[in-house]
């Protein structure tokens, strides 16, 4: 990887690039062009090939991109050696299906701490995570110096957990509901739409799958 800071815009879509490089791997897919693989990220081709090339030649002309190498190449760039704790926000059945999921057994990412307003939810142990107050939200993340927040709230309160988490130290926000948040430039939000990705995955199933 080159030494030199690659553009933040580049960074966010780093992880993009590796889950549909993972849909292309477990479909057997062998080698893609950055044409199609535009097509499927809705990124243009030129920005593709920008990006990578701030990491040296990972492509050939002619050829496309090896899949596979291309693959183990981001998996080394995204998958620090630190572990990284994280906290959720909402404990609702979306929330409790991600603390099922234990990141931390498959990656380098574990949900550290919980917050939920339900007091039947609070002070209580989900799958080894410790569910807090909501009102404990700033304090406990400053205590914990946790810098990345998932947030599976109402989109009503969206707005307002994000400016919390903030004032917590929050540097990084997995926003799952469908509100855009206003942040600073100092804070990276990260939007996962389901109805994209399964329509993304849809496009790979027509156009890959035999």
């Amino acid at each position: 990887m080159a030494e030199n800071k690659i553009p933040r815009a580049t960074a966010k879509r780093l992880p993009i690039y590796y889950r549909y490089l993972t849909i292309l791997h477990d479909s057997n897919v062998e080698r893609i062009s950055s044409n199609k693989f535009a097509d499927a990220i809705q990124v243009d081709s030129a920005t593709i090939r920008r990006d990578f090339s701030y990491f040296g030649a990972l492509g050939k002309r002619g050829y496309g991109y090896d899949v596979e190498n291309l693959l183990d190449f981001f998996k080394r760039i995204l998958n620090e050696d630190r572990l990284t704790n994280v906290a959720l926000v909402g404990v609702g059945n979306f929330g409790q299906a991600l603390l099922n999921f234990n990141f931390h057994r498959d990656s380098n990412v574990r949900i550290s701490a919980a917050f939920d307003t339900k007091e039947r939810m609070i002070n209580t142990i989900q799958n080894g995570v410790p569910v807090y107050s909501y009102d404990e939200l700033v304090q406990q993340l400053r205590d914990q110096q946790i810098k990345v927040v998932i947030l599976t709230v109402p989109s009503k309160v969206a707005q307002e957990v994000c400016d919390n988490a903030i004032k917590g130290g929050a540097e990084g926000i997995l926003n799952f509901t469908q509100v855009r948040l206003s942040i600073p430039d100092n804070v990276t939000v990260q939007n996962v739409d389901l109805t994209n990705e399964l329509q993304t995955l849809i496009y790979f199933i027509e156009h890959y799958i035999k």
